[in-house]
């Protein structure tokens, strides 16, 4: 390994990686598959690639060429050297509208092109679901499809022309009229014309095998579209000329409602007369929620187009008059057509989670029969699945016979991975049956390829190992793939894993309190790799900032599977490549709710970090940001703000206090309040008594109670406005240390909630409630379990009663939702407290539906709190707005503060990116009078500190539209009376 590294290094000037991160994070795809390469490298240009094969060819290691890593039969992972075309050879080199072509490398992304060309009214056909991360090499050498396949075809459809370096350094054109052909591939062509013509099953999604019968004289001798599918075994792809397609100028989606999944795939091929652009299957246990859909068992998207809306709708209706269908809806609406999409192109995702939570794998992903034999087909396969007591959850492209499914294989245990084996060889035999093929899009890799003499016969398949010698008679392109294949039931990804769970703090109760369960959740579809957010999304805004992918949810949970696995990544919990990782997770919790199979990696980095530093030295900004709550009640007790306020302003103290601290120095000390909210809650004037309404619990969050007590201050007024009565929590326990229960009083908990006085508490002073935020994000699990322990005893009193319990710091009531019951897992009061949270928007809607709150009719911009997006939800948010008159939607994204990150040393330039990504151009872009709403302290301040901009929770702006609307009540009674 030393020997090639400095070899390549020697010659290579983009980036080469032998290193533990480089290699872990390539070991897998999305397949079941995993294979440890010697090493990474990101090439700049051709001549890089082929400096690496010449280097490569010397030392006799394999090279296998790597996009998005997003297949799903394992072809993108390999034993040798892996090629990184993502951070270099991305260009777009060039795109003519007039010939309707574009020149790309192999690492762009679909989406970028698709970008490019749409000002110029062309795109790309092909569009497969992962288009936001998968890339034109990946699917140039897949021949992917996508959605519209029954429109546009498959991608060898629209390619052209590709340049190509074959192992041995040739330099290679490829074309139609046997141009580039590599010396030898004519002869072999033709020496078998009868076998070509007559062996290849004839349907639209035929992808297995290496597509010989594109090089015969009647179908154009096309080099360039037999290379495609041929998962870089025959040679190195550098560059290509694609054909754009003209995009319909408006679209319309039917929705057609079928009684189960075979009546709608019966149903699909006779719609393809019509000419739609989509004929797209899914199942009702596909949907966790099917409310947008028309009531039924499965559904087809059908997508239409035309010159006009009305165009499109019209041809959308008339396959709904020609279809028998139990509902139907047509959607017009560009947002309304994205979010069911969105349903369809997450299906990857989440298929891999059956309805009762189980795991399902990918390991027969992508078959295809001709489209009328698809309704027969699925009755086979669904009785197949029964015989072998396996469940999947079949969609796909009906409308081209193409069926994607996830099935819920045991792939840990050696009986299990033997069913594995015997359901795939009797699948195979049912495929070809019914005149199909083995891959309908993903391309045979590991998974399939080991069966393709059951789709060929075995002088077919070796007619394709004569063609792979023939472009590559050295086999170090990619072996193992497509010809004399590796078993499919060896290299599974799994088998590495410990087979005991590991001792975790979280409690993991999706996932069977197994955290290796947990991680095994990331199955590699890489939505966390989209290079831009769109809509409410979040995830992943570090790898957006970096474009790094140890710096993505899926590269950190590679990561996590290699240490687990311990061969590669070896000292476990202390491993530095794992800490170094996780280091830019700025645990927004956004993969939580974007994943497709909701990973949740602030929860893994805690968990990690707990670990990590368990019984060592912590980092400074832990012990500074971490324990923040324990500093502020030591201020509040000692009433030093002023005197903490004034020495921040000193430029040499604030500068000693953040080097001790482990704080950025490009940031600003927040300015601590003189009276805090309790305070100010226990001398305030007391509203006159009135209709005696519901009592909720206005919790003290730290932000709220030390740093933005007019938060506070606002949610009291309008909450009591609405009719509520407002109670903060108890300040002393119900029980004494040995659990006698001491004499009643009221505590500080407000009217109406009684509870008992602990001795020790009043020796040491009021006790406050705390969620364990700040414990949490900085792994300090021991602790954050001891706060929330304390938290619960003085919660009691509330908890026997009805009363919610109102949390205005998006990151605290998330974390009261979601980290306390999983970190007390054993205390049953963990799940009622966390049951009783109720966000500021949903505690007015569900408890004061009548009250009208005060209109303040103004335009609003800010970004939706990412733990708000990813754990609380923000439906009530958004229509108390609308009833407001807060016209405008938030952005999604990061603010990029994210809590302690954005202040610790070494993120501020993360940080920063993050925020310039939506947050802070959108508020620059904001008309005048526009309110900058920003629910969480974090946001609040990075507009502060980077915008100079003063962002305001929901709470703030309708108490002033309350006092705006009594001084307007008041000025006209006087007016009156003048």
């Amino acid at each position: 390994m030393r020997d090639l590294e400095a070899a390549l290094r020697a010659v290579v000037r983009g980036e080469v990686g032998f290193d533990v991160t480089s290699r872990a994070l390539v070991t897998m795809d999305a397949s079941n598959y995993r294979r440890v390469p010697l090493g990474v490298v990101a090439p700049h240009d051709a001549e890089d690639v082929a400096a690496v094969l010449e280097v490569c060819r010397d030392h006799m290691v394999p090279v296998v060429a790597r996009g998005g890593g997003t297949s799903i039969a394992g072809q993108a992972t390999g034993t040798g050297v892996v090629l990184d075309f993502t951070r270099h050879m991305n260009r777009i080199v060039s795109l003519d509208p007039e010939t309707r072509t574009a020149v790309v490398e192999p690492g762009v992304v679909l989406d970028r092109l698709q970008g490019a060309a749409a000002p110029h009214g062309l795109r790309f056909g092909p569009d497969p679901s992962t288009h936001s991360r998968c890339t034109l090499g990946g699917m140039i050498g897949n021949n992917s499809c996508g959605s519209h396949s029954v429109a546009w075809g498959t991608t060898a459809d629209s390619v052209r022309e590709l340049d190509v370096l074959t192992a041995r350094g040739a330099r290679l054109r490829l074309g139609q009229g046997w141009a580039g052909a590599p010396e030898g591939l004519r002869e072999l062509v033709e020496g078998h014309l009868a076998r070509l013509r007559t062996g290849f099953p004839e349907l639209p999604r035929r992808i297995s095998g290496y597509a010989l019968d594109a090089l015969l004289t009647e179908k154009g001798a096309d080099v360039a579209r037999s290379f495609c599918g041929s998962e870089g075994t025959l040679g190195i792809l550098t560059e290509a000329v694609v054909r754009l397609v003209e995009a319909p100028r408006a679209r319309a989606l039917a929705v057609l409602a079928y009684a189960d999944e075979s009546a709608a795939a019966e149903a699909a091929a006779g719609l393809l007369p019509y000419g739609p652009l989509t004929v797209e299957g899914m199942a009702a246990d596909l949907v966790p929620s099917p409310n947008s859909l028309p009531a039924g068992g499965a559904w087809l998207f059908v997508e239409t187009g035309g010159e006009s809306q009305g165009e499109a709708r019209a041809r959308a209706e008339a396959i709904v008059r020609a279809a028998d269908v139990v509902g139907a809806l047509v959607v017009t609406d560009p947002a309304g057509q994205r979010a069911l999409w969105r349903i369809r192109e997450d299906a990857s995702g989440t298929a891999t989670r059956m309805p009762d939570g189980s795991e399902a794998w990918p390991g027969w992903e992508d078959c295809a029969v001709p489209p009328p034999r698809l309704g027969a087909y699925l009755r086979d396969f669904r009785a197949l699945l029964t015989a072998h007591g396996l469940r999947g959850t079949p969609y796909g492209h009906f409308g081209d016979g193409c069926i994607h499914v996830r099935i819920d294989f045991d792939l840990l245990t050696e009986a299990g991975i033997g069913r594995f084996r015997r359901f795939s060889e009797e699948l195979a035999e049912v495929v070809v049956a019914h005149g199909g093929s083995l891959s309908g899009e993903h391309g045979d890799g590991q998974a399939r390829a080991e069966l393709l003499p059951r789709m060929y016969g075995e002088e077919m398949v070796g007619l394709f190992e004569r063609a792979k010698g023939v472009w590559d008679p050295d086999d170090l392109l990619n072996p193992g793939m497509l010809v004399r294949p590796a078993p499919l039931d060896s290299n599974l990804r799994f088998s590495v894993l410990p087979r005991e769970p590991v001792d975790v703090a979280f409690g993991y109760q999706a996932d069977g309190g197994d955290f290796a369960a947990a991680v095994r959740r990331c199955v590699g579809v890489a939505k966390c790799r989209t290079t831009s957010a769109t809509g409410p999304a979040v995830m992943c805004p570090s790898f957006r900032a970096t474009g790094d992918e140890e710096h993505s949810t899926r590269g950190r949970a590679r990561l996590l599977h290699e240490m687990l696995a311990g061969e590669l990544v070896t000292d476990g919990w202390r491993s530095t490549e794992v800490r170094d990782a996780l280091d830019l997770c700025l645990a927004c919790k956004g993969c939580r709710s974007d994943c497709p199979v909701e990973v949740d990696m602030a929860t893994y980095k805690a968990e990690f970090l707990h670990h990590h530093y368990e019984g060592r030295r912590r980092p400074a900004a832990h012990h500074s940001m971490g324990r923040l709550p324990e500093w502020l009640r030591l201020v509040a007790r000692t009433r030093t703000a002023s005197l903490a306020n004034a020495l921040a302003a000193v430029p040499p103290l604030a500068w000693a206090a953040k080097r001790l601290g482990g704080i950025a120095p490009e940031r600003d000390i927040p300015r601590l309040a003189t009276r805090t909210f309790s305070r100010w809650w226990e001398r305030r004037e007391k509203p006159p008594a009135g209709p005696r309404g519901d009592l909720v619990i206005l919790w003290p969050d730290t932000f709220t109670e030390h740093l933005s007590p007019s938060v506070g201050q606002a949610a009291v007024r309008v909450l009591e406005a609405a009719g509520l009565r407002v109670a903060l929590p108890p300040t002393v326990r119900m029980k004494t240390p040995s659990g006698d229960e001491g004499a009643g009083a009221k505590g500080g908990a407000g009217e109406g909630v009684v509870v008992a006085m602990d001795p020790v508490s009043l020796l040491r002073g009021r006790e406050r409630v705390c969620c364990g935020l700040t414990y949490v994000s900085t792994g300090q699990l021991d602790r954050a379990r001891a706060v929330l322990r304390r938290t619960l005893d003085l919660m009691e009193p509330v908890l026997e009663t009805a009363a919610p319990v109102v949390v205005l710091e998006p990151s605290c009531a998330a974390a009261l939702r979601s980290d306390l019951p999983e970190l007390l897992h054993d205390d049953p009061r963990a799940r009622r407290l966390a049951d009783r949270v109720l966000t500021f928007a949903e505690t007015l809607e569900r408890l004061a539906p009548d009250w009208t709150p005060p209109r303040v009719d103004r335009p609003a911009v800010g970004q939706t709190h990412c733990h708000q997006h990813a754990v609380l939800g923000d439906k009530a948010d958004r229509r108390l707005r609308e009833a407001a008159g807060l016209n405008g939607e938030l952005s999604g994204g990061c603010c990029g503060l994210a809590g302690n990150f954005g202040f610790e040393k070494g993120h501020f330039e993360v940080s920063v990116a993050c925020a310039e990504e939506r947050l802070l151009p959108g508020v620059r872009a904001a008309g005048e009078g526009a309110v900058v709403l920003a629910d969480g302290f974090s946001c609040r301040t990075q507009l502060e500190q980077l915008a100079g901009v003063r962002g305001r929770h929901l709470a703030e702006v309708l108490a002033d539209g309350l006092a705006q609307g009594l001084a307007d009540g008041l000025e006209g009674h006087r007016s009156g009376e003048a």
